[in-house]
């Protein structure tokens, strides 16, 4: 207990006392401090009083007993003088600035301390505002010093690349040192504009456009800033801040803010988007239980593909060579038409359903109820076959449930985090912030098993290169080497795993003479490998080894033997059953985890109910009123299989750009060509659609409601923004319409209905419902009945009968396509910060599009030394199955004979699958697009680099240990404002704003 103002009530010892006072709801002036950036201590805005002594509310921790006072005379005092030096910064101008939205942390706080004049005048600085990023803007004059903005992206992003010049006789915010904004090493994930307490890092999209007079032109503009400093000295603030408030209220009449999800990768970031009319203003972080404030840059700026001109905003129908506008009813009654004559002639086999991984968890469910209960086959999949359902078979295999053990707060917890093949910064960003805040600040070990030395591996303690396609060796081998030396979890092995003495039999070969072989590792670093897992796997400590993994892993040969792998080596040194451990494969998309969930599967109902279970057909068979088949369907590379073989007949897909995202993709093209009929479903008019018969126009995220599941096992809603784009339509909506369209009785009239649906009759979503997942309410499958759900996995048990996991024996399948004397180079491909994928929504986002333009081949110093080539030469890279025509960037991210093309391409002639072939996993017919060799011809032209010299790529950070506020206190004319009787005759930050309020001081 600590007493506050004379009230006695509770607090957490060690806390910080103004979390206390937050709780407490006692008001209390913190302009820096943040909860998810903690102590900044650079505004002194929450100095009070601590049993006698005055002291910063947010950095004092709280104990027992403690006598705390916010309102004595010399607390109140000092607040007002520490707020009056950060006036002296800013330039007050709410009632005609875009930031005027209610919270502003500067404009709230001079109404909650009641000021009413500066003492110390606003002072201009003597720097330009900064535009030179595509997304933000900096303005120097509104920048109170705060800090914010530098430790989050020191210590929360950990990009390290903001700081100010405490010693500068006009300090500012700098980035990487000095440089403009577009030439630095900032990513624009946004935390910094995020985070700031006021309009000094503001999104462009806001500007002009937010409020009822931000729009005016600029001289107008600049007068009505000079009118409101005019009159401040005679009225006061009080006044003025009416005016403003009410200009605020205002905008709500036309400013919408409406909780949502984002659309890209699967970490499961969720915020505000803030819209008018058509026009998304801003993204808005706030408390979404996977990111906090925390986004990237195609989370915070890359929603343009919404309101692109090149929306579909109308069905489409071939004739000929060429596409015409058709009405809905038009293109329903066709595609009903169809669907009944193939099943007719041909039965229900001949028709293949591929389900969006970017559409929702109530989409992916009524398709395959479409693809099941209506047309009567299991031919159903999505995308995760091209890179998650070897990790998902590893999981089940070992542990019983194919998802991440826990979610990212135990990954935060983890002792030791091991990436093997995955770009993690690039491709799960927030989620790679979480990983290096814990490594920067907490002592986190870092171990990166990878081909391509990406941010992950700069930063890592240990970083491994194996040989393509060998990492289920050296797995094998520390497995092995920890069990032969007696150093494996002996005890957890005992109580809570099966099949020890075979897997030992299986794993008898992987000598660490057979790994240095086969891997390329030396023995001291296999040995040096295995000491880092055992010694941070010890039980009697707190966290242990989380194994993240992704498509570098699983996009081979072997990827579900390898994944298998992972899992058995967390079994052997005890990595389950805790916080801070277990297996973590990486979902790509937005809901590449929800639509397997959601049944979206050749072999699986709804929360992964095996369709061989007679119980579980005569379950859905009854709910659905129809007859259920337990033949496995055809997954999605089988599907474009069946077409060349003319046994598939009519293909509809949804939401993919499969004709670049499959594997050799002439092969896929071929197989579109020898469809009877084919669909495509899509906001854009992408190369697949160029190849249908029907194009349904779709309506993206932000004009639907539903829930999407991220990769933590975390189902969230999202909700409506804006009003669907004329003549397009939710996918959930089309589904429907074709179902009725074939006799089907389908009446739902909003996705919670669907969720209900699936809900009722899926034990792992047995307690899901949509007023649970309310606002920012989540959930983390599996959900008992009474709504309790599962955030971290296997705490009494694995998912098998005996509640026992399995030591599986996997199999080792190197790799097939090796390099060779025609196609001497091994190609690596994977994704990009900037883009998802292919790029079909983010090329819409001109500012990401400027930032990277387009696909380019990255080659090694030695390889661009050896072949003449240099950034910006043309090459031709060629397979056994293909050839695209690209740049080269030479860059010491690849070594020796690798390359690596990005998935993204502007133009699908060059997109990196033309060259990848039909080598698949063993286990799950995933491609195995790593599994490729080329050979480079040198074409002799040279073009500009491929990756603009503004690319963050090129510069240098600025790590230092967060704002560094030392360096703050430690200036001459710093004067801590509670220090003596004088309280009012203390220096401020600034000598030249002191000196302006210097008469009023006496």
């Amino acid at each position: 207990m600590i007493s506050v103002n004379g009230v006695m009530l509770p607090a957490h010892a060690g806390e910080n006392v103004v979390d206390a006072l937050n709780r407490f709801q006692t008001e209390l002036p913190q302009v820096c401090y943040h909860q998810q950036l903690g102590p900044i201590q650079t505004c002194d805005t929450c100095i009070i009083e601590i049993d006698g002594q005055l002291v910063r509310a947010c950095a004092t921790p709280v104990q027992a007993g403690q006598v705390v006072r916010t309102e004595v005379a010399a607390a109140k005092t000092a607040r007002e003088e520490a707020y009056d030096r950060i006036l002296g910064n800013h330039q007050l101008y709410c009632t005609v600035c875009d930031n005027n939205n209610g919270n502003c942390t500067v404009h709230n706080t001079v109404a909650l301390i009641g000021v009413e004049h500066q003492q110390r005048p606003f002072q201009p600085k003597p720097y330009e505002i900064d535009s030179s990023n595509p997304f933000y803007r900096y303005d120097p004059d509104q920048c109170i010093l705060c800090g914010r903005c530098v430790e989050a992206c020191q210590n929360l992003q950990v990009n390290e690349t903001l700081s100010i010049n405490w010693e500068s006789q006009n300090p500012r915010v700098l980035w990487d040192g000095g440089k403009p904004i577009g030439d630095s090493s900032c990513v624009s994930c946004g935390h910094c504009v995020t985070v700031c307490p006021c309009n000094a890092l503001q999104e462009k999209s806001m500007l002009h456009e937010a409020g009822m007079f931000t729009g005016i032109p600029l001289p107008m503009f600049n007068s009505a800033v000079a009118v409101i400093k005019n009159i401040e000295p005679s009225i006061g603030y009080t006044p003025i801040l009416n005016l403003s408030e009410i200009e605020s209220a205002g905008r709500e009449g036309y400013v919408e803010k409406t909780k949502t999800v984002c659309t890209y990768c699967g970490v499961g970031c969720s915020f505000e988007v803030w819209t008018k009319d058509r026009h998304i203003l801003k993204i808005e972080p706030t408390h979404g239980p996977a990111n906090g404030v925390s986004t990237c840059v195609k989370g915070k700026f890359g929603w343009e593909y919404t309101t692109s001109q090149e929306r579909l905003t109308s069905p489409l129908i071939r004739e000929g060579e060429r596409f015409r506008e058709a009405s809905w009813a038009e293109a329903i009654d066709l595609i009903s038409s169809k669907m009944r004559t193939i099943k007719e002639e041909h039965g229900p086999d001949a028709l293949a359903f591929i389900i969006s991984s970017k559409g929702s968890n109530e989409e992916s469910y009524l398709k395959q109820k479409l693809a099941r209960q209506v047309i009567g086959t299991n031919n159903v999949d999505n995308c995760s076959r091209y890179c998650q359902s070897p990790a998902t078979v590893g999981l089940w295999r070992t542990v019983g449930y194919g998802g991440d053990s826990g979610t990212i707060k135990d990954i935060e917890a983890a002792r030791l985090v091991i990436g093997v093949g995955t770009n993690t910064a690039e491709s799960h960003p927030v989620l790679a912030t979480r990983v290096k805040r814990a490594h920067k600040l907490h002592g986190q070990e870092l171990i990166v098993v990878d081909l391509r030395e990406h941010e992950m591996a700069t930063r890592a303690d240990l970083f491994l290169r194996p040989k393509a396609g060998s990492d289920f060796v050296w797995m094998n081998a520390v497995s092995k080497l920890i069990l032969d030396e007696g150093r494996a979890a002996d005890a957890f092995l005992a109580e809570w795993v099966n099949g020890i003495e075979e897997f030992r039999d299986s794993i008898k070969d992987y000598t660490l003479a057979y790994a240095v072989r086969e891997t390329g590792l030396s023995e001291a670093q296999l040995r040096d490998l295995a000491d880092r897992i055992v010694r941070a796997s010890d039980r009697s400590k707190e966290g242990g080894v989380c194994v993240l993994w992704a498509m570098g892993v699983t996009q081979q040969m072997g990827g579900s033997e390898t994944s298998t792998a992972i899992s058995n080596l967390l079994l052997v040194t005890g990595n389950y059953m805790r916080t801070g451990t277990g297996a973590y494969p990486l979902r790509g998309h937005n809901n590449v985890q929800g639509v397997s969930d959601f049944g979206a599967m050749p072999d699986m109902m709804p929360g992964y109910q095996k369709l061989a279970d007679q119980d579980v057909r005569d379950k859905f068979g009854a709910a659905w009123n129809c007859e259920m088949r337990p033949e496995r369907g055809l997954d999605n590379t089988q599907m474009i299989d069946a077409a060349n073989e003319g046994k598939l007949k009519l293909l509809y897909l949804t939401g993919e750009e499969m004709s670049l995202t499959d594997a050799n993709s002439n092969h896929v093209a071929e197989g579109y060509g020898k469809l009877d009929f084919f669909i495509v479903q899509d906001a854009f008019f992408s190369n697949t659609a160029a190849y249908a018969d029907v194009v349904l126009p779709a309506s993206p995220a932000l004009e639907k409601d539903g829930t999407f599941t991220s990769t933590e096992r975390r189902i969230q809603r999202l909700y409506q923004a804006i009003e669907p784009l004329e003549g397009s339509m939710p996918d959930w909506r089309i589904y429907q319409m074709i179902a009725q369209a074939l006799g089907a009785d389908w009446n739902y009239t909003h996705p919670g209905e669907v969720m209900a649906e699936a809900a009722a009759l899926t034990p792992l979503f047995a307690g899901v419902s949509y007023e649970r997942l309310e606002g920012y309410n989540s959930q983390c499958w599996p959900v008992a009945a009474d709504g309790t759900d599962t955030p971290l996995l296997y705490t009494e048990g694995f998912h098998f009968p005996d509640k026992k996991a399995r030591l599986y024996p996997a199999i080792y399948a190197p790799r097939v396509q090796t390099e060779d004397s025609e196609y001497d180079l091994h190609l690596n491909s994977g994704r990009m910060l900037e883009h998802l994928h292919e790029g079909n929504m983010t090329f819409r986002v001109p500012g990401i599009a400027a930032l990277v333009p387009d696909a380019f081949v990255e080659v090694s110093p030695e390889l661009a030394a050896e072949r003449g080539l240099q950034d910006g030469s043309f090459v031709r890279l060629v397979s056994p199955f293909g050839a695209i025509k690209l740049r080269a960037l030479v860059t010491k991210r690849v070594f020796g004979n690798q390359v690596y093309v990005p998935m993204n391409a502007k133009k699908a002639q060059d997109a990196v699958n033309h060259l990848t072939g039909q080598n698949r996993d063993i286990n799950t017919n995933t491609p195995a697009y790593k599994d490729t060799s080329v050979r480079m011809e040198v074409l002799g032209d040279v073009g500009q680099t491929p990756l603009p010299r503004t690319n963050h790529r090129y510069a240098t950070r600025t790590p230092q240990n967060g704002v560094e506020v030392e360096r703050k206190w430690a200036r001459p004319d710093y004067v801590y404002p509670g220090d003596g009787l004088g309280l009012l005759e203390g220096a401020s930050l600034n000598s030249r704003v002191d000196k302006f309020g210097a008469g009023a001081d006496d």
